[in-house]
Formats: structure tokens, sequence, C-alpha cells
């Protein structure tokens, strides 16, 4: 498949600090981290941020991503049940049966002494039960962040502009912005099988993809994973590490014995739910409950919301201590997980969010709205507003696609499904999307589509800006020092 990207060479050291995903970067809380980035000029645009309706639906989420980095070979994440097993504490004891999802996300680090070492991932699963299962794919996506082989998809990070439309050519930047891109077009990696039966009492490899990194400089490299699945039957599922050559996978008999344990280490010990003081989000290994985030927005008690006459935003991924102001936490639960890694979905990462606006004019003259995908400032407390920077960050706090229908088009019917790709800075004001002009009494349903990817920092929103626009400048406002340092997954 085409895409806008660069030759990958085999020195990228200027890719060096972009390797890795923004959870690898700040995984974890240490005292005076922002500091810096907090120091910039800060303005608040005066606005509504208001809690997105809606919720989650009840599909679980195989949700792989602790250890991030991973040092050893072993379970990465099992729901399988640990009795009779080498390791009983390896595997979680959870039946995933009809509808469900799996988000993996590992990188892996190289060693001089062994330049041809590949890590390689296997995804197995064996029916629960004594009848066969028949496992559909619905979609699927995997990309490498950097890729010297070309059966491979490779995502590198790349410096492009904060908008560009989706056309023919994808727009991508990192594994995590490619494989959602992917999956909210609805599409289906030839690396990945439609389909799969699994027989009972036999271990079934469903996917092995490697993880190389031999040819690259530094010896880094990232892969990410999902998979949207149907089964006719109960099933247990693993995510497992191997260590091997570059071009011949282990064979099925090592990822049998590495099913009975022991566990890949973790990384970043969770701070407890409710803890006081600094707070150590870490990185999720668990099954999550919800895979899709559905919400209509309307007025209270109207089937339609009223063009607004300010401006106006809803969060999309908060989380605990980055609510915006309101209050609400969208984190998906935790059914199962490990000790010391996550207690919920902080971020969301591969939940889809599909919001329908369905806009009235309700005034006596033509009114129009921009709609903007932006990243303020985090923040839980309210403010009166959003906060943004009036000088560009340098951390990219967002890095996808956002699909939009609805929009005014280049004639008088509004346009239809738009794919616009976001490269968003700490504290940026979103470009708009697009504006939506509706004369008096006229409506519009608009509908917005993202699946949160990898490569992203919580939270962001999704605004109406009425126009014209409101001055720009803001108003200053006096920043505060830092509070306790909390990580900013």
């Amino acid at each position: 498949m085409a895409r806008v990207c660069a030759p990958v060479v085999t020195r990228p050291a200027r890719l060096v600090p972009l390797l890795i995903s923004a959870m690898t970067l700040a995984p974890f809380a240490v005292a005076g981290v922002g500091a810096a980035a907090l120091a910039q000029p800060v303005m608040l645009r005066q606005q509504r941020v208001a809690p997105l309706p809606g919720g989650l639906d009840g599909v679980l989420v195989v949700n792989d991503n602790n250890p991030e980095l991973i040092t050893a070979a072993g379970v990465l994440l099992s729901t399988f049940a640990g009795q009779g097993r080498g390791v009983p504490d390896a595997h979680l004891d959870t039946p995933l049966d009809g509808r469900f999802d799996l988000f993996s996300h590992h990188v892996y680090a190289g060693k001089p002494d062994s330049l041809d070492s590949t890590l390689w991932l296997a995804v197995v699963a064996q029916p629960r039960g004594s009848a066969p299962v028949t496992l559909r794919l619905l979609a699927g996506s995997t990309a490498l962040s950097q890729s010297l082989i070309p059966s491979q998809p490779g995502a590198p990070f790349l410096p492009l502009p904060a908008l560009l439309p989706q056309g023919l050519e994808p727009v991508y930047a990192g594994p995590g912005s490619r494989v959602a891109t992917e999956l909210l077009g609805r599409q289906r990696s030839p690396l990945l099988p439609a389909q799969w039966t699994l027989a009972p009492g036999q271990l079934s490899t469903l996917v092995v993809l490697p993880l190389p990194v031999r040819g690259l400089d530094p010896l880094l490299n990232g892969r990410n994973l999902q998979l949207r699945l149907q089964s006719s039957g109960p099933v247990d599922l693993a995510t497992l590490a191997a260590f091997g050559n570059l071009d011949q996978p282990p064979p099925p008999q090592t990822w049998a014995a590495l099913l009975d344990g022991p566990l890949s280490p973790r990384e970043h010990r969770a701070s407890p739910k409710g803890a006081p003081g600094p707070m150590i989000y870490s990185r999720v290994s668990g099954v999550q409950l919800g895979s899709i985030w559905t919400a209509r927005i309307t007025d209270p008690g109207k089937p339609y919301l009223a063009l607004p006459r300010s401006p106006i935003a809803w969060p999309i991924a908060s989380l605990e201590r980055g609510t915006l102001g309101t209050g609400q936490v969208q984190t998906a639960a935790l059914k199962t997980f490990y000790p010391g890694t996550a207690w919920a979905a902080h971020g969301n990462y591969g939940v889809e969010y599909d919001v329908t606006l369905p806009l009235r004019n309700t005034g006596s003259t033509s009114a129009a709205v921009q709609l903007a995908f932006e990243s303020p400032l985090k923040g839980d407390q309210a403010q009166g507003g959003l906060r943004f920077n009036t000088t560009p960050a340098k951390a990219v706090m967002f890095r996808g696609t956002v699909e939009v229908s609805g929009l005014d088009g280049p004639g008088p019917r509004p346009a239809g499904r738009q794919g616009f790709h976001l490269v968003l800075r700490n504290g940026q004001q979103g470009p708009p999307l697009g504006t939506i002009t509706l004369a008096p009494g006229a409506s519009r349903n608009v509908r917005v589509r993202l699946i949160y990817p990898a490569d992203a920092t919580p939270p962001q929103v999704l605004s109406l800006l009425p126009m014209p626009l409101a001055d720009p400048a803001g108003v200053p406002v006096k920043q505060s020092p830092p509070p306790p340092a909390s990580s900013q997954p």
C-alpha cells in the first residue's frame, strides 16, 4: 500500500527519541517533570467543557502493553486458567466468547553483541471446552516503527504537518497512527488470516510476528497489533515473546513451552487506586471492559444540539487527574489484570469513539460553526475553559486520524466521509477540520469517528467553535506552580 513516508535508512539516528510511543516516554511520575513546558505563556479560552455523553460497550479487550519494553522471553498476557501450569500466576483465567478485541503494543531494544537478534511475538489460542471453535477476524492491522523487510509494514515517526487530509495515499506517523488509521478504514492486514479453526485440547498459533532490529541504528523497534475478533465459542488467548533469528520464527513447540510461564518482567508498578501524591499510571496488562464509546450529543430534553453561540468542547480519552474540569473519567475498567500493573486502561488505547452531533440552527439567521480536534493542557480542575500554549511545544500528544461526515461540501450538499490525519503538540489548538453552515431552522447530522492511537498522550477534546472565532489571543492566565508530579499517559 502506498503511503506518505520517507525511505528508511540504516542509520536513522534522528528518529531515536521518537521510536518509542508517548506512553514510553512518560509512563511514571518524577518530581519536576514538565516544569519547563509549564513555563511557556498560557492562554485560557473561555468556554464550556461538558462531559461526553454515552459510554463504552461491554466488549472485552485483551490489553497487552506491560511490559512495553520487552527484556526477556515469556508470557506477556494469558487469559488461560493457571491450574496445572508451571507458573499459575502467569494466567488471568478469563475466557473470551463472541466479540472481543486484542490490543498489543511492544518495543524491543537489541544488543550490539547480537546484531541479528529478533524478538518474535506470537498470539496463541485454544478452545475452552471440548468443541472446535471458529475464530473470525473482523478487522485487524499491525505495523512496525521501522521496517527494512518489504513484507512487514512500517510507519516511521515522520515530522508531518498538524493537518493532512487522507486521500488515495494514506498518511500516518508511527505504528499506532498507522494501525488506528487502517482499522478506522475497516481494513485487514494481508499478514493476518481471515479466520482460524481451533481444535479442542490443542494450542493453535494465530499469528507470529517479528520485531527485528538488524540494520537499525539504534537497535530499537516497536510493533503495534490490533485485532477485532468474533468467536463461535469460549476460547483462551495468550501473547508470548521469544528470541530467535531474523528469518526463522521459533517452532510451535516453543510457544507451547513458553505458555507454562514465567511472565516476561513487568514495568513501572502502578500507584494504588486513590493514593495521594504523585500518580504512577503504569501500563496495562489485563482484560478491559469496552471497545467502542458511542455518543449522541444533544441539548437536555431535546433530540438535537442547537448550534452553540460560544465555544464548547467534549473530552476524548479523559482519565484520572485529567478530566479537564468535567469530572468524567472515560477510562475502561479492567475485568482482570496482573498485580502491580495499571488498574484501569488509562488512555483507552485502541478504543473507538463514534460521536454523532445532530445539529440544528434554532436562530433566525444563518449560522456556522467550525469543528476541531484539539490537545489542551492537561488538568483536572474546572478553569472556566481550556488552557492552551501560546507558543508551540515540542511534545507531540496525538498522532492519528479523525474521520468526519457532514461538513460543508464544495456544493450545496454536505460532504460525505472524510479523513484527516492530525499531529497535535502539547497545548495546541487544533486546526479546524471543516465548517458546518446551517440556514434558520435547518438540521444536519455530523458524525466523528476515531480509534485512539497507541502513539498518543491523553486527553484531547472535540470542539465546536462558532464563527467568527473568538479573539485568538484569549485571556491570559497566571500559571500556578506545578502540582505534585503526575505522569502524563
